[in-house]
Parts: structure tokens; C-alpha cells; sequence
């Protein structure tokens, strides 16, 4: 971001967009998604993109009219000066890696030959096999870190990139704390610096920070890492992240389940649902058996992304300053990292047969609280129906993630068509409609999961499947009229 000037009515601010620089103005009446929309418009990004603006410290800045004022030079320069730091990292790094190889290729090189022509003794030609192995492992090593950042991997190490307090503290009113407690709430209302906050009070809140003794500021750099850790995706980004939480976060204080589970159980529920999508590259499962990426490889064709999401989650508690379960026994550690890689696995929709159905049974024989396997399927199937809700949100909050997901669904389709790769008819851009799309998801996939939850909690008949049945019957009317708007012009229908 650069700098600009204030006026009494309006405000001008200058931003660095590739190479270009943008100006844009506001009036000071403004809201916050006006200027998220201005700038998303500037930058030729869809207005559902998240969007983060950084002063000279690399310090956030909330997207409101008070924005601090600057100039066009400074960002001018700022960026230019950005720009030349990166492609001078990016080439030390190319030589330097070349010359590690080239050094390591001839010592390599020197060694094998002496074996070969000299005729060593056996002591001495294991000291020299050694000697080889090392600097193969060496080569490896130097390799992976020159590599890391180039592909989709778990292996790296991750680090926070920047500390607390990096994001204000927000006093929330009782107003926003009753209001994030529902379904209903607007999840686009909020910027990436309030949605940290909001899920901080939540583990505040569920009495999650006292169970498990957390570090209140090891809280905050947990979840900025996790934030860092999602990608900038159409949908699967932070702000999925913050609306599947914050689905749980409701579904736990609708149906109270602290009444039937443990605060343990909770907590794992809770952190699930934050890191279930860790570090998404925007193409889902099939791709990645399709395309023979590294995931699908690493973990033979299983689940790749939930494996790799678990993964992530892991490497980001491993590291001390973003451990929040730092402070408890091994015993108890172990319970949660069981049972957060469970639930996170469960979000494969490959599996959602399997898991209803198991539910379905445990449910007709007599559900019973306190048997552990019993426990386990629930909480499969809360994150399940958190992670695909949205359409138990009213329209205007539901209807903009249903762009998101086509845009990426498309996205993937285009991909796979330019690298020869099978085509799902439900990501076409050329076969799928908005109404398309969501009918038979709402009908066959939402509505029945919904209503055998609401089995266990009644509750969620109301709140939830209504919701759901009313977003069906919209759906099916929007199809109609598109149906005969086609017919009217003469287009042929080609939907299903």
C-alpha cells in the first residue's frame, strides 16, 4: 500500500498492484466491504477474494475509511525496492544451490573413480561408500530446501512469519457476541484481523484456553500461522476456515453439547474444524490421483489433501512458539492429535457413505453418549455438516460461496482439460449452473445428513433443515426460470 491524501469528504489511497500503480477513492462514509470491493475491483480479483493490505513494517491494516494516509512515490518505490529484493533472493538462491551441486557432483565424482581404478582396500571402500551416501543426503537436503517452495509438499518446516501483537485487540460487543453464536451469522462482514479475534473469543468462551492450560499469547500465534498457512483460493481460503468454525462453534451452543461431551472433546471439535483445509492448493482429491501429483503419491491415492491438511496442522503445533497444547500430559496430547487427524480425514466426501451409514446404525440400535465409538461417529458427522453448511445460511451470505466454488471448480475443470486429464461434469464450466450445482448437493448430500443429526439433537430441524429445504425450493425455482428464459430466446438446454 502507498500513501494519499484526506479530505473532508473523500480519500485517496495508492496501491502497488504487479507493477502498476492504482488509485482509488472513497468517501469516509464508506464501510469496509465498499472499500474491499473498490480495491478487489482495482486489482481485477473477484470481490470474494480475501484481501490484505500491509504498511512499511509488514504490519496488517484494517480495510476502513480511517486508513492511514500516503503517498504515490513512497509506494512506488516501496514496491520497486520489494520487487528487486525478491528476484536478488531468488537468484542467490539458483547460484548458490548450482554451486553446491557442482561441488558435490565432483567430489561425488572423485570418489567413485578412486573406488573404481585404484583398487582399495575393503575397510577403505566402505569409508569411501560412506563417504558417498553422505554427500548424496547432503545433495538431498540442499535440493528439498531449494525445492520446498515450489511444490505441494508437508515435509517443511513452518514457521510464524511475523509475532504478536500483529492484529488489534478487538472489544466485542454482547451484541457480536450473541450474534457469532448463530447460524445465521454474516461471515462477510468481517476482516481477516476480526475473524482472528472472533476465534480467539471463542476458545476463550468454550473454556478451552483453561482446559488445556493454553498460553494465551501462543493462542494468538497459533491461529496467525494457521491463517498464514491457508492459500489465497476462490473458497477453500481463511475465510472457509473462520465459517466452518464458527458453524461448530454455533452447532455446540445450539445443540449444548457440553451437556454430552467432554471440554476435551470440544477443543478437538474446535481445532478440526480451524485446520481442515490447511494449505489447499484449490484442486481437490480427484485431481491430485489424476494429475500423479506428490500428495497422491505420498499417500498412495488415500485421502491425499485431508493427509495433507492433518499434516500441516501438525507441523504448525510443533512448533514451540505456536504450540497451544504445549502444556498437557503425553497421554492427553495423544487423545487430540487422534482425535483431530479423525475428524479432519472425515471431511474426504469420498467417505460420507461410510460415515452416515455407520451413524445411522449406532443411532437405530441406541445412541449412547458414553461409548467412545459411538462419540467418534458424532463428531464425524458435526464436522461433516459444519464443513458443507452454507446453504443453512440465509442467501446473501449463502449465495456468494456458491461463486466461489464454481469459480475454482472451473478453475480445475480448465486445468484438467489443458492437461488432457478426465472432466467432472458438476466443475464444466460449459455444463453446470449455479442451480444445477447446488439441487442435488442440497437434496441428496445436506438435507439428509441434516435431518439424521437432527435425529440425535431436534433442535437442528428448525435452525438448520428448514433453511436447507428453503434454499432447495429457490434453487428449483431459479432452474425454471432459467429454463424458460432458454426456451423463450431458443436456446437449447443442455443441463441436467
Amino acid at each position: 500500500m502507498g500513501n494519499g491524501s484526506s479530505f473532508d469528504s473523500s480519500k485517496t489511497i495508492y496501491l502497488i498492484i504487479n507493477d502498476r500503480t492504482e488509485k482509488i477513492v472513497f468517501s469516509r462514509h464508506c464501510s469496509s466491504r465498499d472499500i474491499h470491493e473498490l480495491i478487489a475491483t482495482a486489482a481485477a480479483i473477484s470481490k470474494h477474494s480475501t484481501i490484505w493490505l500491509k504498511d512499511g513494517n509488514d504490519a496488517h491494516i484494517s480495510l476502513s475509511p480511517t486508513m492511514p494516509a500516503n503517498s504515490e512515490t513512497r509506494g512506488e518505490t516501496e514496491a520497486f525496492q520489494s520487487v528487486l529484493t525478491h528476484v536478488t533472493d531468488q537468484l542467490n538462491r539458483v547460484f548458490k544451490m548450482e554451486e553446491i551441486k557442482t561441488e558435490l557432483n565432483n567430489r561425488l565424482a572423485t570418489l567413485e573413480k578412486r573406488i573404481e581404478i585404484e583398487g582399495l582396500k575393503v575397510v577403505e571402500i566402505e569409508k569411501c561408500k560412506k563417504d558417498i551416501s553422505d554427500i548424496k543426503d547432503q545433495m538431498w537436503t540442499a535440493q528439498k530446501k531449494y525445492d520446498h517452495n515450489n511444490s505441494l509438499s508437508d515435509e517443511k518446516k513452518i514457521s510464524l512469519k511475523r509475532d504478536v501483537p500483529t492484529y488489534p485487540k478487538y472489544t466485542l460487543s454482547q451484541e457480536t457476541v450473541d450474534y457469532v453464536k448463530q447460524p445465521t451469522f454474516d461471515i462477510w462482514h468481517w476482516e481477516p484481523n476480526e475473524m482472528l479475534s472472533l476465534l480467539e473469543h471463542m476458545y476463550h468462551e468454550l473454556g478451552l484456553v483453561h482446559e488445556f492450560n493454553m498460553n494465551p499469547i501462543t493462542l494468538k500465534r497459533w491461529l496467525l500461522c494457521v491463517q498464514e498457512n491457508y492459500r489465497n483460493n476462490p473458497f477453500h481460503n481463511f475465510r472457509h476456515c473462520f465459517c466452518v468454525t464458527q458453524m461448530m462453534y454455533g452447532m455446540i451452543h445450539l445443540c449444548r453439547l457440553w451437556d454430552y461431551v467432554s471440554t476435551e472433546d470440544l477443543g478437538i471439535l474446535m481445532t478440526a474444524a480451524v485446520c481442515h483445509d490447511l494449505d489447499h492448493p484449490g484442486y481437490n482429491n480427484t485431481y491430485q490421483i489424476n494429475a500423479r501429483t506428490e500428495l497422491a503419491i505420498r499417500y498412495n491415492d488415500i485421502s491425499p489433501l485431508e493427509n495433507h491438511h492433518c499434516a500441516v496442522a501438525f507441523q504448525i503445533i510443533s512448533n514451540p512458539e505456536c504450540n497451544i497444547f504445549a502444556n498437557v500430559d503425553k497421554d492427553t496430547y495423544k487423545r487430540i492429535r487422534a482425535g483431530i487427524t479423525m475428524l479432519i480425514l472425515a471431511t474426504d466426501m469420498a467417505r460420507h457413505a461410510e460415515i452416515m451409514e455407520s451413524f445411522k446404525d449406532k443411532f437405530n440400535k441406541g445412541f449412547n453418549f458414553k461409548n467412545k465409538d459411538h462419540l467418534d461417529t458424532l463428531k464425524m458427522v458435526l464436522i461433516k455438516c459444519c464443513d458443507i453448511s452454507n446453504e443453512v445460511r440465509p442467501m446473501s451470505v449463502s449465495e456468494p460461496w456458491v461463486d466461489c466454488l464454481l469459480e475454482e471448480y472451473f478453475n480445475q475443470s480448465d486445468r484438467e482439460k489443458s492437461e488432457g486429464l478426465p472432466v467432472a461434469p458438476f466443475m464444466d464450466r460449459e455444463k453446470v449452473t449455479k442451480p444445477t450445482a447446488q439441487i442435488g448437493f442440497i437434496k441428496f448430500v445436506l438435507i439428509p445428513m441434516f435431518e439424521t443429526a437432527a435425529n440425535l439433537f431436534p433442535q437442528i430441524e428448525d435452525v438448520m433443515v428448514k433453511p436447507l429445504r428453503d434454499a432447495k425450493d429457490r434453487y428449483e425455482e431459479m432452474k425454471s426460470q432459467e429454463e424458460k428464459t432458454k426456451e423463450l430466446l431458443g436456446i437449447p438446454n443442455n443441463t441436467n
